[in-house]
């Protein structure tokens, strides 16, 4: 029997900034990002403005993995045609504001940027999207690729490893088949329930504290 629980947009908003309910938040990410995800922080939800006229802004979540890298979680139900914008603007703010003056830049932190949207956005048949930025050769057509030094130096592998990274959940477009935990994440994502059988990780308990609530 399928279980009925509060939609995931609500709740997230609601229970995954507490202290006490990583493992859900965990869970999702690792089922999204193929890594076991540890959050370290809940950061502030919403940027400080620099200047009068500057943009707030706001996300959903802001947190700090073990990896301390930032990681945004951004939930929108209602259509914004520029939403691609706000995610390469939230990005790049949560960026800057996390370097203060005389860091280095190597310092900078891994932005990883996660939005799911209850909407059409785009053209496209898929319902996770990913995006990062390699660099590619005009006329050799290679991708160009860190230095020994430099991957000793940023303990990172590639160049894509520097620069904001996005996924994108396009909800409505799942077909509510599930075939493997990602999906059933998007599955609970889309229809605010669980099916028996279900295993993704963070799913359970999920379910166990929005049927308390």
């Amino acid at each position: 029997m399928n279980k009925k629980l509060i939609r995931f947009d609500w709740a997230v908003k609601k229970l995954l900034r507490n202290k006490a309910n990583y493992g859900i938040l965990e869970g999702f990410l690792s089922e999204l990002l193929f890594d076991d995800i540890h959050i370290e922080k809940i950061l502030e939800s919403e940027g400080n403005q620099e200047a009068e006229d500057d943009k707030f802004n706001r996300v959903d979540i802001l947190t700090q993995n073990s990896k301390k890298e930032l990681v945004i979680v951004e939930i929108q139900n209602t259509y914004e045609i520029d939403f691609f914008h706000q995610m390469a603007y939230g990005a790049s703010k949560a960026l800057t504001e996390n370097l203060s003056l005389g860091q280095a830049y190597q310092e900078i932190k891994k932005i990883i940027s996660v939005n799911i949207v209850y909407f059409d956005l785009g053209q496209g048949q898929d319902y996770v999207y990913k995006a990062g930025t390699t660099f590619q050769g005009l006329y050799e057509n290679d991708t160009l690729q860190l230095s020994d030094k430099q991957k000793e130096a940023f303990s990172k592998d590639k160049i894509s490893g520097i620069f904001p990274e996005y996924y994108l959940i396009k909800v409505n477009n799942f077909n509510n088949i599930a075939t493997d935990t990602l999906d059933e994440w998007v599955y609970f994502l889309k229809n605010s329930e669980l099916q028996e059988g279900f295993k993704a990780k963070g799913l359970k308990e999920a379910g166990e504290v929005l049927d308390f609530m």
